[in-house]
């Protein structure tokens, strides 16, 4: 009995491994106002305040909290140049605490558009144990490109200039990387 639990734990585990790292496809919408989800998940929250450190202005960001069933690949919410990118360690609060954007473990990207720039932030929390992004400073994305994954239960942060977007999506809303539009960029807005 010990042989035959050990492969159907081994079974269960390996076929977890395979859901968990899946990377289905995703097609953004064409329009260039679209700002996509750069995650799959539930906005747990949108808030306004001043970030001083990259865009240094009022922002809105957009949180999405990951569970254990999501996908977990990142996707470029706006097309653009990567013009910052850094890993920070950190505190391993829950991700659904709102101290884990200051405090935890995570990783900065910042994509300057043609319209408006993004932060994006990946943050893990305890059960999460590495954030990776596959990019390299001055690379361009388009969107909806994959540009990294966050393994296992996680949150993605992502920040813009609260004057250049009118934001389309509220707490508890379901999203899906590269494809849910959750905000606009405002008619008549230039870098």
């Amino acid at each position: 009995p010990s042989v035959l639990t050990g492969i159907i734990v081994a079974s269960v585990a390996s076929g977890y491994m395979l859901f968990f790292f899946r990377d289905p496809p995703r097609t953004p919408p064409a329009d260039p106002a679209a700002i996509v989800a750069g995650a799959d998940g539930t906005v747990m929250s949108v808030t306004e305040f001043k970030e001083n450190d990259f865009l240094k202005t009022d922002v809105v960001r957009i949180s999405i909290f990951l569970s254990l069933f999501d996908v977990h690949v990142n996707r470029a919410p706006i097309s653009g140049q990567i013009t910052f990118l850094k890993y920070y360690p950190g505190k391993r609060y829950f991700t659904f605490q709102e101290k884990s954007s200051e405090f935890n473990q995570h990783s900065s990207i910042l994509i300057a558009g043609d319209q408006t720039t993004c932060l994006v932030n990946q943050i893990v929390g305890p059960v999460a144990r590495r954030v990776v992004f596959w990019l390299s400073p001055d690379q361009q994305v388009g969107k909806g490109d994959r540009i990294g994954m966050m393994k296992f239960g996680s949150r993605l942060d992502m920040l813009f200039p609260k004057s250049d977007v009118e934001t389309l999506v509220r707490k508890g809303d379901k999203v899906r990387a590269g494809e849910t539009v959750v905000a606009r960029i405002l008619p008549g807005v230039s870098p």
